[in-house]
């Protein structure tokens, strides 16, 4: 059995119809589906039970000798949201207490980070999971910094020799697109934001640069498909003797200008850009390069090409959002 927390959610659900696609069965999802659509993201997929997240660990302590593994995807992942007593609870104390029960449990655990805690990326992009390396990094938000707590505390407990799950890994995700991030609101892709003015000819709208370095529409960012994501997970759960924290992008970083020419493109539409100002409530915070380092996890034996910009964002747009059905 395997339990995804989040796992109606963006990232969480691709993991799901990853591992459905694959023939897993005994896939658990652990999330709240409300009264939207979300439910429709884990439609197509094999779902042995879905359980609501004040009922995990009873669920985790009633069927522990079946559950080989957890993928906690869960967590409050607006970069914007106020409420930091809220973004603590949800993912740094649910995060703690899911590292000790598999620990104690002999349980493994795939666990999200991300790469807001490397803040403005003064100190780079490196996966460095020493305690002297993840000092250094300063994020810029109370999501990226809570992330961080939790990656800090496990660098920690390891030094320390504390104990530890069987396999463990952190993920830390750059710029994650693709199908069913519709229930995200303004959280949502930049693809997902401008689709529906680019299929009808544009024009769509992109943030000016207010730093001389970048013109606008050349910020830049590692964009990595979500497909690409689930797959590593999927390997990670088929090579127990991996463990660390990695980041997980494509090691290229790609213009938001190129982001929406592949977008345009998808549709078979000439390219119809308008630049507004970013907003000054984030203008202070904006980062205007991302670039993930994907040497360690290529060293741990991950040797998949990752899905290039143009081919991700036309697989998502002609498959998925030109769709009917637009979910996986």
């Amino acid at each position: 059995m395997i339990i995804i927390t989040g796992g109606a959610g963006f990232i969480g659900s691709n993991i799901l119809a990853q591992l459905t696609e694959e023939g897993r069965s005994e896939l658990v999802v652990c999330d709240w589906l409300e009264t939207g659509d979300k439910w429709r993201n884990i439609a197509a997929s094999n779902v042995e039970d879905v359980i609501a997240p004040e009922g995990l660990f009873a669920f985790l302590d009633r069927h522990a000798q079946q559950i080989d593994a957890v993928i906690h995807m869960g967590a409050i992942s607006s970069t914007t949201e106020p409420d930091v007593d809220l973004i603590v609870r949800s993912n740094i104390r649910l995060t703690n207490d899911l590292w000790d029960w598999c620990a104690s449990t002999g349980t493994r655990l795939i666990y999200a980070s991300s790469a807001a805690t490397y803040g403005d990326g003064d100190q780079g992009f490196a996966d460095d999971q020493s305690m002297e390396g993840l000092a250094r990094l300063a994020p810029l938000n109370a999501y990226g910094w809570s992330k961080h707590v939790v990656d800090r505390r496990i660098a920690r407990r390891l030094s320390q020799g504390g104990a530890k799950p069987p396999q463990w890994a952190g993920l830390k995700f750059f710029n994650v697109y693709g199908p069913n991030e519709y229930h995200k609101g303004g959280q949502k892709s930049v693809v997902a934001h401008i689709h529906p003015d680019a299929r009808t000819g544009g024009p769509v709208r992109l943030f000016k640069s207010h730093n001389p370095q970048y013109e606008d529409g050349g910020q830049l960012r590692d964009f990595v498909y979500v497909k690409d994501c689930a797959r590593v997970v999927s390997w990670l759960l088929e090579t127990p003797s991996v463990n660390g924290l990695f980041n997980l992008g494509t090691g290229e970083a790609r213009s938001f200008k190129d982001l929406a020419h592949a977008a345009f493109a998808a549709l078979n539409r000439q390219p119809n850009i308008n630049y507004v100002d970013t907003p000054e409530q984030i203008r202070d915070k904006y980062q205007y390069f991302t670039q993930a380092e994907m040497a360690k996890l290529r060293a741990a034996g991950y040797e998949a090409p990752f899905t290039s910009l143009e081919d991700g964002v036309a697989d998502y747009v002609r498959t998925y959002l030109e769709a009917d059905n637009p979910y996986r």
